[in-house]
């Protein structure tokens, strides 16, 4: 079924979920889109995602570990390599673990507004006829 607002798709997305019926995986392997859903066939060929959700993963964890780097050299007194040892392999799971899901959510970003040849679909407004 067709989502009816771009968070119900983008939220599709996220979950690795085809953006057009929920249901469908997006993804045949961690970061390889599948050509077609296998549920409502969307054709999934047109997405351009390219390096925008590396760029998303990259500015949220960065903004998730700041605070989290200030805390530690101000209110625990760690040593250079005791934060390294910590923040480091933080930084990398949280990144790997955000591209997925930020991935899927800009393929269901260009399938909502149309973008890169995809087709804009929507669900029939039902005030669009106007008064009976």
């Amino acid at each position: 079924m067709i989502p009816g607002t771009f968070v119900q798709a983008a939220m599709r997305g996220i979950r690795g979920k085809c953006p057009r019926c929920g249901e469908g995986s997006l993804f045949r392997k961690w970061l390889k889109p599948r050509e077609h859903c296998p549920v409502c066939t969307l054709d999934l060929m047109p997405q351009r995602a390219d390096d925008f959700p590396a760029y998303i993963a990259i500015l949220v964890t960065g903004h998730l570990m700041a605070p989290l780097i200030i805390m530690l050299s101000l209110d625990f007194e760690m040593g250079p390599l005791a934060m390294v040892s910590i923040l480091v392999p933080l930084a990398l799971v949280m990144m790997l673990g955000m591209l997925q899901p930020a991935k899927g959510a800009v393929i269901a970003a260009q399938w909502w507004f149309g973008l890169h040849g995809f087709v804009k679909e929507r669900l029939p407004d039902d005030n669009a006829s106007g008064p009976a």
